[in-house]
């Protein structure tokens, strides 16, 4: 009895990879999640001095998974990898002087940056 499931269960695995073999699929797994990186930012005047560092810790999407492709990617030529992105404007509130010395001012104690963070992440056809 025991065989028998043995040989049962081997043939269920082997027609399981014949099926993916034929059908040239592999699984494929790609979600968007959230996550949090911390962010610094130095701002300099304009001979190259630095007028301040603003940081924070920003909510961010990523994306995670696999996804099967025929098309090798290339540092010259990036065809058929294509990033869905949006833009934010990320308000970093905790603004240092050259010194170390927390910023108080209204002006100078919080900083606008654009960041672009994935807007959706899927597997594709070709």
């Amino acid at each position: 009895m025991v065989i028998q499931s043995c040989f049962v269960l081997s043939f269920v695995i082997i027609l399981i990879e014949l099926t993916n073999k034929i059908s040239g699929e592999k699984e494929e797994f790609c979600e968007t999640l959230p996550s949090f990186i911390h962010i610094i930012k130095e701002e300099f005047d304009d001979v190259g001095r630095l007028e301040r560092t603003c940081s924070g810790e920003i909510s961010v999407n990523k994306c995670e998974g696999a996804c099967t492709s025929q098309v090798q990617p290339s540092v010259v030529t990036s065809t058929g990898f294509l990033k869905f992105l949006r833009e934010r404007i990320i308000t970093l509130t905790h603004c240092y002087d050259s010194d170390g010395i927390r910023l108080t001012e209204d002006s100078r104690k919080s900083m606008d940056i654009k960041l672009k963070e994935p807007n959706d992440c899927k597997c594709s056809k070709c």
